[in-house]
């Protein structure tokens, strides 16, 4: 298994300020993002308040960042980080089957379009998921739920629908096509998670749907599952000036750090925490 310097979770503008300056200093990266990265940013009409690009649409600058980063070198490894595990000197990466290891994380995941279900965050780990892949085998031969707000859920429905005994499908996007046949499709916006110790069903506005597991699929993985134990403060992941979290070696960048959600601000902390994340590798090497 290559062992990575940094690894980077997030291909927005925060996470590729990272990486371009964390190639600069010549570390061994690894930039992990979804199929479109920065899909806000691509759906920016209009520009008009970032230094030097006056009336800029939000696809043209995506595009000239992904330009940048391509003439550098730096790969986007087209996965999504499903969690993040500290180990003794390194952090091990799953992103769906894959493994990877690294010295220093940076997290620039944005932050998610959709909000919490009303006892989401209440059962996660005791019902609520994000990663069928790695969870799935916990609910064989049980009824469980997938939420979709994006279409890995069907990717990750149809997974589930060979371990699961039964899987309910709630698209909250136009947009499933693949979906197996097995999986019982259920329209209609989910309203709770309800249980008592462990999930026990998912609401919606005229049926409660009786399940032992629910998986959601948003845009972004919840900081709180990516990695625990991360310091949080009103849903922000917080950070200092030189944008390390409460874990040495993981920095943070970006709209996951909190408001103002802007272009500078992103790009400006992503070059904090790169920066800062090569100088955390160089004083670890030393001290060895």
């Amino acid at each position: 298994m290559e062992l990575l310097d940094i690894a980077i979770v997030g291909c927005g503008p925060a996470g590729l300020s990272a990486a371009v300056n964390a190639k600069i200093r010549n570390k061994v990266i690894k930039v992990f993002g979804a199929e479109v990265c920065s899909p806000k940013l691509a759906s920016a009409p209009w520009i008009d308040n970032y230094l030097g690009f006056h009336q800029i649409t939000g696809t043209e600058l995506r595009d000239l960042y992904l330009a940048h980063i391509e003439e550098m070198g730096i790969e986007i490894y087209r996965t999504r980080v499903d969690n993040i595990v500290p180990m003794d000197s390194t952090f091990m990466l799953a992103a769906k089957t894959d493994m990877f290891e690294a010295k220093a994380i940076i997290i620039a995941t944005g932050v998610s379009q959709t909000s919490y279900l009303p006892g989401e965050r209440d059962f996660v780990g005791r019902g609520v998921s994000y990663c069928g892949t790695c969870d799935g085998p916990l609910y064989r031969s049980k009824t469980v739920a997938v939420v979709a707000y994006t279409h890995e859920g069907v990717e990750e429905a149809n997974y589930l629908v060979t371990v699961a005994e039964k899987v309910f499908f709630l698209p909250q996007m136009k947009d499933y096509h693949g979906l197996s046949s097995q999986v019982e499709i259920v329209n209609g916006r989910p309203l709770g998670v309800l249980g008592e110790g462990h999930v026990t069903h998912l609401a919606l506005k005229d049926q409660q749907l009786e399940v032992a597991g629910v998986f959601i699929f948003r845009d972004v993985t919840p900081a709180e599952q990516l990695l625990s134990g991360l310091n949080q403060f009103q849903g922000a992941i917080v950070v200092d000036r030189s944008m390390a979290t409460n874990i040495p070696g993981v920095f943070a960048a970006g709209d996951s750090t909190g408001r103002p959600f802007q272009l500078a601000k992103a790009v400006g902390e992503g070059l904090v925490a790169g920066l800062s994340a090569a100088s955390y590798i160089d004083k670890s090497a030393s001290i060895k």
